[in-house]
């Protein structure tokens, strides 16, 4: 069983919001990340989608972005970003994604392969204050909020594990700041003893985009399909 991941795929096969208004690097990148997706991902194999799914504000405009993700090989893993505004009821999104897709909103699902258990959880998250930059009010309660999801799906994951399993979280927004400094998400991935974190929401060529960031014991990936030239990245969970 391997594992990939990738983030931000912004579909938008009924809405009018083409990616490539931001560059000619988003030109066809639809086709791209499923011909790589579909070469890599076998049947038995897992891949993450951290976030940003569709551009869809409902579930009409995201029929076949949610289509779109479900025919893709393996197993995926799929949590809400910033944008995923189709995403209502989590009874809803499951039903419309299926059987291979699972939705992870505030739990975890442990999956099993060839005798190797590994455990994901996950939520959306928040912007992570920055050293010159105050959270405000309104930003500071959606924060603190998903803080509470975030310790919610880290708790299901601890009850879900096995001896031997290894535990992967997945946030949309990055769980620290550009330094790299301390967070709420950061040490209540530590406390939990979680040993992967897959993230998302950052683009461009601007800012510090480490793709793979040794903190505290656990190791974080950066997803973002135009960082990863719109291929999934394996992640390492040994």
């Amino acid at each position: 069983m391997k594992i990939y991941a990738i983030s931000d795929l912004h579909l938008s096969f009924q809405t009018d919001k083409p990616m490539d208004l931001f560059g000619g690097n988003w030109t066809g990148y639809e086709k791209k990340i499923k011909a790589d997706w579909n070469s890599k991902v076998g049947p038995g194999d897992i891949g993450v989608i951290a976030g940003d799914l569709s551009w869809g504000m409902n579930f009409k405009d995201s029929v076949d972005d949610l289509k779109y993700i479900s025919d893709l090989s393996g197993t995926k893993i799929v949590i809400r970003g910033n944008h995923d505004y189709w995403w209502s009821s989590i009874t809803r999104v499951r039903e419309a994604l299926g059987p291979t897709v699972y939705a992870l909103q505030n739990d975890a699902v442990r999956l099993e392969r060839d005798g190797k258990g590994i455990v994901f959880c996950g939520t959306r998250g928040w912007r992570v204050p920055e050293r010159r930059w105050t959270q405000k009010p309104d930003d500071k309660k959606i924060f603190d909020r998903e803080v509470i999801r975030l310790e919610l799906a880290l708790q299901d994951a601890n009850k879900k594990k096995q001896e031997g399993d290894k535990v992967v979280c997945v946030i949309h927004y990055p769980p620290f700041n550009a330094m790299r400094d301390d967070s709420a998400f950061t040490q209540l991935m530590e406390k939990y003893g979680v040993n992967i974190c897959v993230y998302g929401h950052l683009h461009g060529s601007g800012g510090r985009h480490e793709l793979l960031v040794n903190k505290g014991g656990i190791r974080y990936y950066l997803t973002s399909c135009d960082l990863l030239d719109h291929k999934v990245a394996e992640i390492s969970v040994d």
